[in-house]
This record gives structure tokens, sequence and C-alpha cells, in this order.
């Protein structure tokens, strides 16, 4: 599983011709990295006289981000459980009008499934920045600035699993279900990119002073 290999193991991996650990990969572990570091920022909050009256918030903040945590790990290894079948797909022979037929229909749901993946990853990125956003107003102000981190390795992650959408819808013969995923795609990285932005900029103006 990509989410339990050693770091190094994995950048070796990436950095190979191999189909996977790809872009896809990297942004679900960017995001989860994202969100751990809200998990620290939580944690440094909690138990604190100085944000008493956030305790409870704060503890259940903890709660989801571990499952919003988890399910962006887990989006690692569904990505590359997704593009697998794609990568095999291009080497099906095409030498003949029966083997085209069925490289076109195997390809179709390679591309479809394949595109649906970063879709799923992006949704759980956007559940990442709800809870960022609080941390950034009642989080511990010694560690806000691993708020704005969070913040922008998920932006970076939602843009990117946009990336992955596009480049799957762009072969698929469907052009209905292609649009369709491409629009969900745009609206999750605009919706996000805004509220990353907003979030950084609130924590950018707690250190430097305005707030």
């Amino acid at each position: 599983m990509m989410a339990e290999m050693k770091m190094s193991d994995f950048l070796d991996r990436l950095s190979s011709p191999a189909p996977v650990p790809g872009g896809g990969g990297v942004c679900a572990y960017a995001a989860a990295l994202g969100m751990s570091l809200g998990s620290m920022v939580a944690n440094l909050t909690t138990g604190k006289k100085k944000y008493a009256e956030h305790e409870e918030e704060i503890r259940e903040i903890l709660k989801k981000a571990a499952v919003v945590t988890k399910g962006l790990a887990s989006c690692m290894d569904k990505d590359a459980e997704a593009f697998e079948p794609l990568a095999k797909a291009y080497g099906l022979p095409k030498n003949t009008p029966e083997e085209i037929e069925q490289r076109t229909e195997v390809m179709e749901n390679a591309l479809c499934a394949a595109g649906e993946a970063p879709l799923a990853l992006m949704k759980e990125i956007l559940e990442a920045l709800l809870l960022l956003s609080r941390l950034s107003v009642i989080g511990s102000r010694l560690a806000i600035s691993d708020v704005g981190v969070g913040v922008q390795l998920c932006k970076a992650a939602l843009n990117g699993a946009s990336l992955n959408v596009y480049i799957n819808t762009k072969f698929m013969k469907n052009r209905r279900i292609a649009e369709d995923m491409n629009k969900r795609a745009k609206e999750m990285a605009q919706r996000g990119s805004k509220m990353a932005d907003e979030i950084f900029e609130e924590v950018a103006g707690t250190l430097c002073g305005k707030k």
C-alpha cells in the first residue's frame, strides 16, 4: 500500500518509470500532510486554558480530522488502483476491427474510473479545508502558521487533482460524461481555491498583526 511505504521508497518509485505512484498519489499525500498539520495545531490547542471556550469544538475537529486524514491517505491507493487498468489498456492490441472495438471499450471504462478517483480526492480535500478554516480562527496562535502551510498543501493538491481529472476526460469518447466530470472538478477547484486563499489571508493577517 502506498500510504505504508517509507518516504525514501515512495520517492524512489515515484522517480522511476513505474505507472504508479504518479501525480494523483502525490496530491493525496500532500493533502494528507496538510490535514495532519491541522491535527497538530488542534492537539497543541486542546487542554490550554487560553482556548478553554473552544475545547469541545477542538476535540470534535480532532475526531473529524483523523477521519479525513485516513480518507486522504487511502486516496493514494485508490488512485493507483484506478490508474493501473488504464496503463494496461494502452497496451492492448489494435490490429483488427474487433481488437480496436474491444480496446476502445476498455479504454473508455478505464478513463472514466481514472477520472473519478481524483474527483473523490477533491471532495476529501474540501472537507480538510473546512476544518483548517475553523482552526485558523480558534487554533493556537503559537502554531497558526502551520494551518497556513496545511492550507497551501491542500490547495496545491486540489488543483493538481483537477488536472488529473482533465487528462482523463480529454480522451473519453462519451463527452456528456466527460463534461460532467470536468464541471464537477472545476467547481470544486474554484470553491476550494477561494476557501484556501481566504484561510491563508486569515493566517497571514494574524501573523502580521492585522488581526
